[in-house]
């Protein structure tokens, strides 16, 4: 222990402390500081006798004010049930043509769409709803089954191919080569006059001869022109949108051995008002009829 005396490097005093030659300078906490200290001291208890803080062994210590947040919460929610009540009770009358044009219903279909789709659809269709291979984009024009709201609604509750719903959308193509029903060489001239209906490079020899295959195993579902059918849910093969890939080996391979998409039936697990938001939600994306 030293004498106090000032620091030689800054001028302040020290506190007389010294450990393996260093000093300790004295520089004590400015009075504001120590001041808001003491409040901050002072305001903690108060708050813990006032809200509930401290933790007991099931419970928290209630506080002289009785406050609980969940209640709070609770609370809030309740006031917004109430206030959507009105809302809600529309989509229970209204037909999906009737909300579109009412403002106030249709802007509050998109909102509770978006969060439904979030919640039940992205992880197939994503975050976007742009789809991937063998999941449809939502924002394009090519719909399998219709675009329109009401198209949309029915894909909704009954779902594509889904074995529990009775209604559920079904459509199959035939497996044209794996169960033998057209030649390797036919596959192959079909193949290129489907390259052809969607404009891309082909083969046109094999094409003209792809023609006549097409027109006997094809038009019925796709149609002469490739436009497809939405009434059959058979795709449109004439633009650059494809499900599975229309590259020629993927085109190919779908005529080969077709792959089949399931989608559920929404009707199993949401009311019939969530289901009506998300059609509107889906179809307000762009891409719908």
């Amino acid at each position: 222990m030293s004498d106090d005396k000032k620091d030689d490097v800054t001028g302040v005093d020290t506190t007389g402390h010294e450990w393996d030659g260093i000093r300790e300078l004295n520089n004590p906490l400015p009075r504001w500081w120590l001041y808001s200290f003491y409040a901050t001291i002072i305001w903690a208890i108060g708050y813990c006798i006032a809200y509930p803080a401290i933790p007991l062994i099931e419970s928290a210590t209630p506080g002289l004010l009785g406050y609980s947040s969940r209640a709070a919460l609770e609370d809030d929610m309740n006031l917004a049930r109430e206030r959507q009540q009105d809302v809600m009770r529309n989509f229970t009358t209204m037909s999906l043509k009737q909300i579109r044009e009412d403002p106030t219903t249709f802007e509050f279909a998109r909102s509770g769409g978006r969060a439904a789709f979030l919640v039940n659809c992205v992880q197939c269709h994503g975050s976007g709803a742009a789809g991937s291979p063998g999941y449809p984009n939502l924002n394009d024009d090519d719909w399998l089954w219709g675009g329109k709201p009401e198209d949309i609604l029915t894909t909704l509750r009954h779902g594509i191919r889904y074995d529990r719903d009775d209604d559920t959308r079904y459509s199959l193509m035939p497996a044209f080569g794996k169960d033998g029903l057209l030649e390797r060489e036919q596959i192959a001239q079909v193949t290129q006059h489907v390259l052809a209906l969607s404009g891309q490079e082909h083969d046109a020899e094999a094409a003209a001869a792809g023609a006549e295959v097409y027109a006997e195993n094809c038009a019925a579902c796709h149609g002469e022109q490739g436009k497809g059918d939405p009434a059959q849910g058979a795709p449109n093969i004439s633009d650059p949108l494809w499900l599975y890939g229309g590259t020629e080996a993927e085109i190919r391979q779908q005529i080969h051995a077709p792959r089949h998409g399931v989608m559920p039936a929404w009707d199993f697990r949401l009311n019939d008002a969530t289901l009506k938001q998300l059609a509107i939600y889906v179809h307000s994306l762009g891409g719908g009829e």
